[in-house]
C-alpha cells in the first residue's frame, strides 16, 4: 500500500577530508520489504554518532554516505506483511533499521542488541546496498524498528528522542531510576540532558556532573536537585556511596578523567553505565580492583533501545510534557550543525528541517 512516489536524496560524505561539507546525491534505496514501512522524512537530529562517523573516529565509512538516525517523518507506503501503520501516520526510526527477528534477543525485546542488527546508515545489506540515513529526503525500514509518535508531541521534539532520548531511558529504566533512588549523569550535551529530563519525570533525585560553568543555570532548569562542577578539586569526596546509578553520556574521556573517583560515589552495588562512545583510540580510562570491590558497584553499557522501551519514553514525554532543548536549522545548514556539536556549541540538540526538492 502506498500513497505517492517519493526520491532518495540525501547530503551525503564524499570527501572525508572535508567531513562537513556534504553534498547533495540521489542514492539507491534498500529493496523494499514486506515488512518496511517507507517514510517521507520532515526532520531529523544531529547526533555525535554523526561526526564520529563522518571523521572517521569509529573507523573508515561506505563511501558516499548520508548519516543521520534521529528521523521523523510520514508514511507514505508499507510493505504487505505490516500491521501497524499505514500512509499518513506519523513516525519515528531511530539509530536501527533492522534485525534478524529471529534469535533470542528479539524475541526477549531486546532486538537492538540482535547480532545481526543493521544500523539506519554506514551498513550492508546482503546484496551490496548500503544503508543510507536520515539527512534524507526518505528511508525504508523494518516496522519493528518504527515507532508511532503521539500527536501531543511536535515532530521537531520528537526527532532527537529516536536516538539520544531512548540511548539514555533505556539504562534509567533497566537500572531501576525512579523514586527513592540517586541517579547522577555525567557530561550534559544532546544525551545528558535528556537523561536529566527523564530521570526526573521518573521520579529520581538528580545529580548532573558538569565542567561547563556556562551549563549550570540550564541544568537546574532541567530540574537537575544538584549540580556539581567536576574542575573543582575533591569534587566527589562529599557524595562518597551516595549514587545509586551514575549514567556517562561523555564520548570523550582522555587519559585524565578520574574514573576512580566517580566510581566512588557508588552506594554498595550501585551501576555505572556507559552510553557515550568515543573514538576507537579513546578507551575507558583504567580503573583498579579497588575501585569495583568496596562497594561492589557494577560497570556496564547500554546500546540504544528496544522499541517496547522508545514506546514507553514516548508515553512519558506525552504524559509528563516533557521537551528537550532543541535548536532548529535547515536541511541545507547541517555543516554548521555539525561543526558547532564538535566544537561542544550547541544547546542541546540540533534538528535539521527537510529543504530538498
Amino acid at each position: 500500500m502506498s500513497s505517492k512516489q517519493v526520491q532518495f536524496r540525501g547530503y551525503a560524505l564524499t570527501n572525508p577530508s572535508n567531513w562537513n561539507d556534504l553534498k547533495v546525491i540521489d542514492f539507491e534505496p534498500k529493496t523494499f520489504a514486506p515488512d518496511d514501512v517507507e517514510i517521507a522524512i520532515t526532520h531529523c537530529g544531529v547526533c555525535g554518532s554523526d561526526v564520529h562517523t563522518l571523521t572517521q573516529g569509529w573507523g573508515q565509512s561506505k563511501l558516499p554516505l548520508v548519516v543521520g538516525h534521529e528521523i521523523v517523518g510520514t508514511v507514505t507506503r508499507v510493505g504487505d506483511k505490516v500491521t501497524e501503520f499505514k500512509p499518513g501516520d506519523r513516525v519515528g526510526v531511530g539509530a536501527q533499521r533492522g534485525s534478524c527477528l529471529e534469535c533470542r534477543e528479539c524475541k526477549d525485546d531486546y532486538e537492538n542488541y540482535c547480532p545481526k542488527g543493521i544500523d539506519t546508515y554506514n551498513a550492508e545489506y546482503p546484496d551490496g546496498i548500503v544503508a543510507q540515513g536520515g539527512y534524507s529526503t526518505a528511508i525504508r525500514a523494518q516496522e519493528r524498528f518504527v515507532f508511532p509518535i503521539p500527536m501531543e508531541i511536535e515532530s521537531r521534539d520528537a526527532a532527537s528522542m529516536m536516538c539520544a532520548g531512548l540511548t539514555v531511558y533505556s539504562p534509567l529504566k533497566t537500572h531501576g531510576a525512579g523514586p527513592g533512588k540517586r541517579v547522577g549523569i555525567m557530561g550534559i550535551g544532546g544525551l545528558g540532558h535528556y537523561a536529566v529530563l527523564w530521570a526526573k519525570a521518573m521520579g529520581a533525585e538528580v545529580y548532573a556532573f558538569t565542567h561547563d560553568d556556562s551549563k549550570v543555570e540550564d541544568i537546574k532548569k532541567m530540574g537537575a536537585d544538584h549540580v556539581v562542577h567536576t574542575g573543582k578539586k575533591d569534587f566527589h569526596k562529599d557524595l562518597t556511596r551516595t549514587l545509586d546509578i551514575l549514567l556517562s553520556t561523555r564520548d570523550v574521556f582522555g587519559d585524565t578523567t578520574p574514573l576512580g573517583d566517580y566510581l566512588s560515589m557508588l552506594y554498595i552495588h550501585g551501576r555505572f553505565v556507559t552510553v557515550g562512545l568515543p573514538d576507537s583510540d579513546d578507551p575507558l580510562p583504567s580503573i583498579h580492583a579497588f575501585n569495583v570491590v568496596a562497594t561492589g558497584c557494577m560497570l556496564g553499557g547500554s546500546k540504544i533501545g528496544s522499541k517496547k522501551e522508545c514506546l514507553e519514553m514516548l508515553e512519558l514525554a506525552r504524559s509528563k510534557g516533557v521537551k528537550p532543548w532543541i535548536q532548529e536549522l535547515p536541511m541545507r545548514e547541517v555543516g554548521k550543525a555539525l561543526r558547532d556539536l564538535k566544537s561542544n556549541n550547541v544547546r542541546y540538540r540540533y534538528v535539521l528541517t527537510q529543504d530538498i526538492d
